[in-house]
């Protein structure tokens, strides 16, 4: 091992691995570098549940604070809340404790790499790191990573070719992100995964009402046509589009938001919206416009 910690490069050697914070992001990481060959030496854990996280899924470590497990590794993974991000970077290198040729990689989706300059400045090789997946906190997501994209952004092309080898080496597919895109890319993810969490808790919710007393789930009943919706959107795009807004059937349109309306106002306003999106995919009748854009 050289004094940078980094042997073969753009490919990295077998790294000591420190993970500032144990929460669900940095334990699968943290695991899946494990089952790389890496070596996870010391974690930081604040709370009883993420110290507990930690034990099952990183057996052999250190629970340390974050200064201590910046001095201690060759590769160091700051999975910290993105609210958290610049005042983590701005204790560490007021310490000192980050040596240089440290590689620091953070899992913030909306931020690149200059967030780390103040450590860059110290001689530390940045990468942004980012996941486009959820996460459960548990094994699962660590195989479920095997299946995802990272969004990668490094500050030059030794960095990101040593990015991308730490994603393949975790068996994910690197995506490069240019730093000024940061953003865009984090929205359009969050805008998928997360208002699909809302859209389809919607959907249950209004589904349950008419389910009440029934043996079988509103998740049941739903989950046959969304993985079909989801499969064929992912294959065709908004040629996937199905049902009365699609068919420019106005009359149907309107007793929808109408049951809704009596079921849950919110509701109905959130399926105002987003068949106001998908009529943009087509080509709506004059009525259904007006009907999608009352008040």
């Amino acid at each position: 091992m050289t004094s940078t910690g980094i042997t073969n490069w753009p490919a990295p050697a077998r790294l000591t691995v420190g993970i500032v914070s144990a929460g669900r992001v940095g334990t699968t990481i943290g695991q899946a570098l494990e089952r790389a060959d890496h070596v996870v030496g010391a974690v930081s854990a604040e709370s009883v549940q993420s110290r507990d996280r930690a034990r099952r899924r990183l057996p052999e470590f250190e629970i340390l604070r974050p200064i201590e497990v910046a001095a201690r590794c060759e590769l160091l993974i700051l999975a910290v809340p993105d609210d958290r991000l610049v005042t983590v970077i701005a204790d560490l290198a007021a310490s000192g404790a980050v040596r240089p040729g440290t590689i620091v990689a953070h899992t913030a989706g909306a931020l690149g790499v200059r967030v780390l300059d103040p450590l860059t400045e110290l001689g530390a090789l940045p990468l942004a790191l980012h996941p486009a997946m959820t996460f459960i906190g548990s094994e699962e997501d660590t195989d479920r990573l095997r299946t995802c994209c990272f969004g990668i952004t490094a500050a030059d092309d030794i960095g990101l070719a040593i990015g991308q080898s730490l994603v393949l080496e975790m068996g994910a597919e690197p995506v490069h992100i240019r730093e000024s895109d940061r953003t865009l890319y984090h929205a359009a993810v969050a805008h998928g995964a997360n208002h699909l969490v809302a859209l389809v808790s919607d959907a249950a919710a209004a589904l349950r009402t008419v389910l009440d007393g029934q043996d079988v789930s509103a998740e049941r009943v739903l989950g046959p046509i969304l993985v079909a919706a989801l499969d064929n959107t992912l294959r065709s795009g908004p040629k996937a589009l199905t049902g009365p807004v699609m068919r420019g059937d106005t009359a149907a349109v309107a007793r929808h938001l109408s049951a809704l309306s009596a079921t849950d106002e919110g509701i109905a306003q959130g399926y105002r919206a987003m068949a106001r999106r998908a009529a943009s995919y087509t080509d709506p009748p004059a009525d259904m416009i007006e009907l999608l854009e009352g008040s």
